[in-house]
């Protein structure tokens, strides 16, 4: 069985090789090839859908419950405050530079390497599927999404995102809603018609006024924005027929979006229609064993406001993984080498207390 150091040699080539590959999202093909023969050098059989990679573990047992490691390995476009080359793979001190080193290679290459570890093991108590997914940055339709309807259904799952390997339990959910207001036009100085800007003001002043009951212990309330005001009119003496706004709305992990759509519903004026319910608001209870693994290995809960694959799984998840998410989406992303390492060693301790 390799020991962590062996194990984080081999991930770091491996994320090395995976930096010096463009992926961003749709165009993961080659990463997906990367990763795939990874493991097929390792003799481990691997799944391919579309640019998703899976595998599982020696001796699945379709009678046992199954964990699912997941993380992705498409990245966003590289900004202009680059000074280093994003697809160099850059070692300095104790730095790893490079696109997608921290969001989320790290975590995928020592989720992978956990995975490798656990692979040749007998009687475990979960079986354990890894999966290594395109389109996350996207929150793309052939990502995740795609994959879970052919994978055994988790019992669980371990989402890798940078958290500092400390515990996302619960995520905010993104609801965007488009809103009308209908009116009718008419000459302003004969009082005419039926002012559409009116209507949407009193829908906005409620908007902002308005608070829902449940506030969450790591998420706090949820919260709405009106961000965007338009009529259909530019006329100084006529009447707007229509006014539209945009409803900026991040959900906490207590509300399902039929709830918040519903309490709209009850109360707007104006017409208005959701542009997604996909991203939905998640939480994993803090008493879920894997929940209290972290605890025990000295990590700490919290709610994140940065979306994820967790969003898309309709089962309980856990988000956590090495690097820090500030530095996400940043010129010259790293990740520190030890994270690496420690993210290996947290993983494969995680898993040890319920496998």
């Amino acid at each position: 069985m390799a020991d962590i150091e062996t194990l984080y040699n081999e991930a770091l080539i491996l994320l090395q090789e995976l930096i010096s590959i463009p992926s961003f999202s749709k165009e993961e093909w080659n990463t997906a090839n990367a990763i795939e023969k990874f493991l097929n050098k390792k003799a481990i059989p691997v799944n391919r859908h579309l640019n998703n990679v899976w595998a599982l573990n020696q001796y699945f047992d379709p009678n046992k419950p199954t964990i699912l490691l997941n993380s992705h390995h498409d990245t966003v476009k590289p900004n202009a405050g680059y000074t280093k080359d994003p697809f160099a793979s850059i070692i300095e001190a104790d730095k790893l530079f490079g696109l997608g080193s921290n969001d989320a290679g790290a975590s995928l290459v020592s989720l992978i390497a956990t995975f490798t570890h656990y692979y040749p093991k007998q009687d475990l108590a979960y079986n354990i599927v890894l999966a290594a997914t395109a389109e996350e940055e996207i929150s793309g339709l052939n990502g995740v999404a795609a994959l879970i309807p052919l994978l055994p259904t988790p019992a669980f799952a371990i989402v890798g995102e940078p958290t500092l390997l400390n515990l996302a339990v619960a995520e905010r959910g993104l609801l965007v809603i488009d809103a009308k207001a209908k009116g009718v036009a008419g000459h302003a100085a004969r009082e005419e018609g039926e002012n559409a800007l009116y209507k949407a003001v009193k829908d906005i002043q409620w908007i902002q006024q308005y608070q829902f009951e449940r506030i969450s212990e790591w998420l706090g309330p949820v919260k709405m924005t009106v961000t965007s005001f338009n009529t259909d009119n530019k006329q100084h003496n006529v009447v707007p027929a229509t006014a539209e706004f945009i409803i900026d709305i991040r959900v906490n992990e207590l509300y399902h979006f039929n709830e918040i759509l519903a309490t709209l519903s009850a109360n707007l004026q104006s017409e208005f229609a959701p542009r997604s319910t996909r991203l939905q608001s998640t939480g994993i209870d803090v008493a879920h064993p894997i929940v209290q693994a972290g605890i025990k290995l000295g990590k700490s809960c919290y709610g994140s406001p940065t979306t994820s694959d967790k969003a898309l799984m309709p089962f309980p998840a856990l988000k956590v993984g090495p690097g820090d998410s500030a530095r996400s989406h940043t010129a010259d992303e790293f990740v520190y080498l030890h994270e690496i390492k420690n993210g290996i060693e947290f993983y494969i301790n995680l898993l040890k207390q319920v496998l």
